[in-house]
């Protein structure tokens, strides 16, 4: 069984984390939530995230993927799922050229994660500072070398 993802940070192509999650997966297109919602650069690592929170905020763009069974459960570990504040949504999104919106699953964090907040809400993630798993005890010895 397929279900399918919608990736608006890092998840897209090009990004860090899209070798070890989706690059396996079929790409259907690019796609806008169909309700607004708060998506900004927050938290140490200076990570996308986007709250469960229609409404507010701003149709957000991501990339849309036909993922399986074991990619969800590698996206779910690699996103935390389970965890405090870190959740894994059904939402609708429709392709940015128009045509019908499909439901997709999405990685959401709660504000709780957003400390500190690095940017205003966004539309689209273009950011390039996110500190990926495999740099993060070199930037904390960085960090504390800086002191």
């Amino acid at each position: 069984m397929t279900r399918n993802v919608f990736a608006f940070g890092t998840l897209k192509r090009g990004f860090p984390l899209h070798e070890q999650g989706l690059s396996c997966s079929s790409f259907r297109g690019i796609c806008r939530t169909c309700d607004r919602y708060p998506m900004l650069i927050a938290g140490p690592w200076f990570a996308p995230m986007m709250f469960n929170e229609p409404g507010v905020g701003y149709r957000v763009i991501g990339e849309l993927y036909e993922a399986d069974e074991d990619t969800i459960a590698k996206l779910d570990r690699l996103e935390s799922v389970g965890k405090p504040g870190n959740l894994r949504v059904a939402i609708e999104v429709e392709p940015v050229v128009g045509g019908p919106a499909w439901s997709a699953l999405v990685y959401l964090k709660s504000r709780q994660l957003a400390d500190p907040i690095h940017s205003g809400y966004l539309r689209i993630y273009e950011d390039r500072r996110f500190i990926p798993f495999d740099r993060r005890d070199e930037h904390r010895c960085n960090s504390v070398s800086d002191l």
